[in-house]
């Protein structure tokens, strides 16, 4: 299974902002949409990864001084992407190896959705499921 099949699920609605955005704005938007992420996107291109690890990684070095800054002075760039065919288990390899808990996807340079760890382990889990019902009722019918 692809990530394309977690998209359809899921949609492909897309929160995100600007390198130029304020970083207190973007805070902000993490708060309202109670995400943890955001993909920085500059004409049509995603240039980085906003998440919170980022803002307490300013804090801790800036203080409140850190508010002063723009979301491209301090976002995890380049942002790790993956695209519409990539296997779900190689997402989840991926997120493991980098300690991440969230992808964009990009297809054909244009961001298409955000997959999350979640996302990602529901979908192994409702496919085990699945499968496992599957032999359950070949079992009983055989």
């Amino acid at each position: 299974m692809s990530i394309a099949a977690i998209l359809q699920r899921k949609g492909s609605d897309v929160i995100q902002v600007k390198p130029t955005d304020s970083l207190l704005s973007v805070v902000k938007l993490l708060a309202d949409q109670r995400i943890g992420c955001v993909p920085v996107v500059e004409d049509g291109q995603v240039v980085g990864i906003f998440s919170e690890r980022d803002l307490v990684q300013r804090v801790s070095l800036d203080g409140a001084a850190a508010f002063d800054h723009s979301v491209g002075d301090v976002m995890t760039s380049p942002a790790i992407t993956i695209d519409d065919h990539t296997p779900v288990i190689h997402g989840l390899s991926l997120m493991t190896k980098r300690r991440i808990r969230h992808l964009p996807v990009v297809v054909d340079g244009a961001l298409v959705g955000m997959i999350s760890i979640g996302d990602l382990v529901k979908f192994r889990i409702d496919t085990i499921e699945s499968e496992a019902a599957a032999l359950r009722d070949y079992i009983q019918t055989a």
